[in-house]
């Protein structure tokens, strides 16, 4: 099968799945990006792999609107036997879908959207993308929560397909040496202390005044709030945390790579994804490879089970994510079996699976076998 795969960029975390879809069909990905969106973080660069793709030339005619025109000419050219198409490019899905339909070729929107999103652009353009959902041969979805939600929209459950995200198990679950990990609690001052940890961009949707807030309300001195990150908040957050009093139990550590996470996880207790607003919340996945217990939002789409791996709390609720980050750092008993938990369904989730569920999506849409479209 030959597959047209259009998507923002390649990221570190999808090379594998990437390469390894590239080995079930003859897959061409198109990346319009350069990998700087508001959502992204730039500064981890745009990656490749062992699978033919091409980063399209265009230029950005807003902010967030980047126009790749010879996207149309490939499409239109080449033969090929499925369209698959991620949900964001405010150019880019259009047009994939335009052409699809223009050359009667299935259309494949991959999409990890749980959530009707309250923007403005998004509201005015809620209507075509309810379209696009609507009219879409199959569509491929990060876990069962995207799938509740486009069942919501009136979408039809059979051309819905759970083909979830995965990290790398075998990478994140490695034993970190202990040389390692002391080097890195001496760099932040966190020996004997038990570390809460953050990772990731330091904005507005991931929640972090929320979690500092929360921090502040705990009442013992054996703990260590960890924000592993850089972001737009950087100096906000600092002040925030000098304000409540905790700015001496606070580490900002700055910019993380992905090949220097691991290390991070590794001397963490317990992460913290406190977000107002997330999608599929992959960092979660890479924490829980190293074993981290999860703090998690409501609204983080992350695949944790209240009371089963980790603790859930209604995003924006600083007394509830209080109380959670108290009972962890509180109850060794309960955090070890959330750790236990977490780490035994860690082979529900690998690349090798995640690959076959999206390649059976293809296959399923080109047979034409899961009902009309609209």
């Amino acid at each position: 099968m030959n597959v047209a795969f259009v998507t923002h960029f390649c990221p570190h975390y999808r090379v594998k799945t990437f390469e390894m879809l590239a080995q079930i069909h003859d897959v061409e990905y198109f990346f319009y990006s350069q990998g700087n969106e508001w959502y992204g973080q730039g500064i981890h660069g745009v990656r490749g792999g062992n699978f033919r793709h091409t980063y399209l030339p265009g230029f950005q005619l807003t902010r967030r609107t980047r126009v790749t025109p010879s996207l149309l000419t490939d499409l239109w050219r080449k033969d090929y036997d499925v369209f698959v198409k991620c949900i964001n490019g405010r150019f880019a899905l259009p047009a994939t879908y335009l052409v699809a339909r223009l050359r009667g070729i299935p259309f494949v929107l991959w999409t990890g959207i749980w959530m009707t999103l309250q923007t403005p652009f998004h509201r005015l353009a809620f209507p075509l993308t309810r379209w696009i959902y609507r009219h879409a041969d199959a569509i491929a979805v990060y876990g069962e929560h995207v799938k509740r939600y486009l069942v919501e929209q009136g979408i039809q459950d059979d051309k819905i397909f759970v083909a979830a995200h995965a990290v790398d198990n075998s990478l994140y679950s490695r034993p970190v040496s202990p040389e390692n990990k002391a080097r890195l609690k001496t760099d932040l001052s966190v020996e004997r202390r038990k570390v809460v940890l953050y990772l990731g961009r330091l904005e507005e949707i991931k929640g972090l005044d929320y979690l500092i807030r929360a921090f502040a309300r705990l009442s013992f001195d054996g703990a260590i709030l960890v924000l592993a990150g850089d972001g737009s908040l950087s100096e906000s957050l600092m002040a925030l945390a000098q304000q409540l009093g905790i700015r001496t139990n606070t580490r900002f550590a700055g910019y993380v790579s992905p090949e220097d996470a691991q290390v991070y996880y590794a001397v963490a207790d317990v992460f913290v994804l406190p977000s107002v607003e997330e999608g599929s919340a992959l960092v979660t996945y890479e924490a829980q490879a190293c074993g981290c217990v999860l703090a998690v939002s409501d609204a983080t789409g992350a695949r944790c089970e209240h009371r089963r791996t980790g603790l859930v709390h209604p995003a924006r609720d600083v007394d509830a994510l209080a109380a959670h980050l108290r009972e962890l750092e509180g109850d060794p008993a309960l955090l070890a079996r959330l750790r236990a938990a977490t780490v035994a369904r860690l082979d529900e989730l690998t690349w090798d699976r995640s690959a076959e569920q999206q390649a059976g999506v293809y296959a399923a849409a080109l047979a034409g076998d899961i009902g009309a479209s609209g």
